[in-house]
């Protein structure tokens, strides 16, 4: 199922190469700035971009960052396929299913170790639901069409022999627009993350019934950790830009390793005051409840690729015959590199 594709790894080379034969190819040219898309910037799985950027970790890495938020990970896909941005925050699967498509984009940092989302159905609907299969004819609100949300039910249907056809997906957009399509009966269930299920569940509003929030919840559900957040670019701006990548990388896993020591009050200190609105302990609840979610290091496996593309080729058969090398939809080069930085410190 998987094949090695000598001919799409050739431009990715010097990712692999030692680092002092990529600070050979370094442009002059590289102006060290960029736009970054995030499809749902609020949701706490994206946090660590917006801790980087206001800890002014971009900054003090001499790199420009511009975050432009849009409405799900297909369209922050699409803002780089596009050239409107240059780097994605989204989800891993997007970039084995940009290489079916003979497009090159890279994994850089891997910030969310798992999903993060969660299917919740709507309390008038909790007393009828059994199992997977009563989605049957529901309509059930998803961040974009297209989007990592919406293949985490389909597969999950698949598996319990019930068609994504016979499901009706709705896109409801961010955590705002899945509390608001649950509470104004517009959708039976959604797939969205924290904090806007926190709070429809302490609402008594839905109940959580399929959850990803947590390695053990993951792993559960796909049989191991898939990987989801990550940076990602097209391998071409990569190849092109390596200090810039390189400074941008720097910022992020600075921000992981600050997470990572960081207590769920500090977290939310440092995020706009907004995203804690209009409950702040249930913001907390929150982050205390996922704190799994974020990769301690950036670093991705080929062991959490091989679960996402078994999760991908379910919902898509197409891709059980497409020439997938796992090896290149992502590097591990950059975060190195920034992991060295922070140990010398």
């Amino acid at each position: 199922m998987l094949h090695r594709r000598n001919l799409l790894a050739l431009p990715l080379s010097l990712m692999w190469a030692p680092l002092d034969s990529v600070r050979a190819q370094e442009s002059k040219s590289e102006t060290l700035s960029m736009k970054v898309a995030v499809g749902g910037k609020a949701f706490l799985q994206y946090a660590p971009l917006t801790i980087a950027e206001r800890l002014g970790y971009f900054k003090e890495a001499g790199v420009d960052v511009e975050i432009v938020d849009v409405a799900g990970g297909a369209r922050a896909l699409e803002a780089l396929v596009g050239g409107s941005a240059e780097v994605t925050a989204g989800a891993f699967d997007h970039t084995i299913q940009m290489q079916a498509k003979n497009q090159q984009i890279v994994g850089i940092v891997l910030f969310g170790r798992h999903p993060s989302f969660a299917l919740a159905v709507r309390n008038e609907k909790a007393s009828t639901y059994r199992d997977v299969r009563d989605l049957k004819g529901m309509k059930v609100g998803v961040t974009a069409l297209g989007s990592q949300t919406q293949f985490m039910v389909e597969y999950l249907a698949i598996r319990a022999g019930l068609a994504s056809s016979e499901i009706s997906f709705v896109n409801v957009g961010g955590g705002a627009g899945a509390i608001a399509a649950i509470r104004h009966g517009a959708v039976d269930a959604v797939v969205t993350g924290e904090p806007a299920l926190t709070t429809l569940v302490a609402s008594g509003d839905a109940i959580i019934v399929a959850d990803t929030r947590t390695s053990d919840g993951t792993i559960g559900l796909f049989g191991g950790l898939y990987p989801s957040g990550t940076m990602y670019a097209r391998a071409g701006f990569i190849d092109r830009n390596p200090r810039t990548v390189q400074a941008f990388a720097d910022a992020m896993v600075r921000a992981l390793a600050w997470i990572n020591q960081a207590t769920a009050e500090n977290i939310a200190d440092v995020l706009p005051a907004e995203w804690a609105a209009p409950n702040r302990d249930l913001f907390l609840a929150s982050i205390r409840g996922t704190r799994d979610m974020f990769s301690p290091d950036g670093k991705f496996s080929l062991e959490g690729a091989q679960v996402a593309f078994h999760v991908l080729s379910t919902v898509d058969p197409r891709l059980q015959s497409a020439k997938i090398n796992l090896e290149a939809t992502f590097t591990n080069a950059f975060v190195d590199k920034a992991q060295a930085i922070i140990v010398q410190k």
